[in-house]
């Protein structure tokens, strides 16, 4: 299939008359007719019934058509793209963050580099540790924003931004909302119903420390996304453990209680011996750079 015959197809789709067709092609009648034919042979089919002035769709016309189109638009938008892309119109930048690292933190930077790079097309995936691992080492991301990784690659390269601790996340009709960490009574903790963010990563060693803390993990409820860990916390579902930097906004309340004594590092990750366009070491230094300190507070 060729898609000079898909466009004369779709002009004849259009028009319904195969000389204004060809009027609009640019191409002679005779020359428009085979083509259609050909297409017509490949998908087995008639897609247009000629009769005369009355020439319409066939049924498999009519099913081709939305396909056709599509394809066929998805061919020009192709052809930009790459038009765009040699000339150095369009950069493309891949980053992976964390599922329990809030954007938030990072839109000051990726606006900087957008008013830097007009042009560029930001692809932003999120998962677990061992996912942003695994696009790391397979190239499917210039850069990764997240905690640990657990990963002990030698071309892994660890660029630390902050250390935050884990908090007590409840929400705001829950009765501890309006207390400090002060007042948490410890003794009740065990008897709480506790939500775990998945997407933390936590290991055994970061489970044994909230066990030491009081947190009753047995029938904990687990959650993946941030906004179910929100929904279900506002649902009464129970009390959060989350990083400190984790849905910070008006529905939620963050308890800083010291004796979890539970922290993470948050890093940016590239991989070493790496081409790095000048965007994706824009990005790096950006984020090397950044008081995170004042962004955190």
């Amino acid at each position: 299939m060729e898609m000079q015959q898909v466009r004369y197809f779709l002009a004849v789709a259009k028009t319904l008359n195969f000389t204004r067709a060809a009027e609009e092609c640019h191409v002679s009648q005779p020359a428009l007719t085979r083509a259609i034919k050909l297409l017509e042979d490949e998908l087995g089919g008639e897609l247009i019934r000629r009769e005369g002035r009355l020439s319409h769709l066939s049924d498999l016309g009519q099913r081709m058509l939305p396909l056709l189109r599509q394809c066929y638009e998805s061919a020009l938008t192709a052809k930009a793209l790459a038009k765009s892309v040699s000339a150095g119109d369009i950069a493309t930048l891949s980053l992976a963050v964390a599922r329990t690292v809030d954007v938030a933190l990072l839109m000051p930077i990726l606006s900087e580099m957008y008013r830097a790079f007009p042009g560029l097309q930001l692809k932003l995936k999120r998962g677990s540790a061992c996912m942003i691992a695994q696009l790391l080492k397979n190239g499917d991301v210039d850069l990764a924003v997240g905690g640990p990784l657990d990963e002990h690659w030698d071309r892994l390269e660890i660029w630390p931004m902050f250390t935050e601790s884990f908090d007590l996340l409840v929400s705001a009709e829950h009765p501890w909302a309006q207390r400090n960490a002060a007042e948490i009574d410890g003794e009740l903790l065990p008897e709480e119903r506790f939500l775990l963010h998945a997407g933390a990563d936590l290991n055994q060693a970061d489970l044994d420390r909230l066990a030491a803390a009081g947190i009753n993990l047995h029938g904990a409820h687990e959650v993946e996304h941030d906004a179910d860990l929100a929904a279900l916390l506002n649902a009464g579902f129970g009390i959060g453990v989350a990083p400190s930097s984790t849905l910070r906004h008006s529905e939620l309340r963050h308890i800083a209680y010291a004796t979890l004594d539970l922290n993470r590092r948050v890093s940016a990750y590239t991989v070493a011996g790496r081409p790095r366009g000048r965007e994706g070491a824009t990005l790096l230094n950006l984020l090397r750079g950044a008081d995170w300190a004042r962004a955190l507070t």
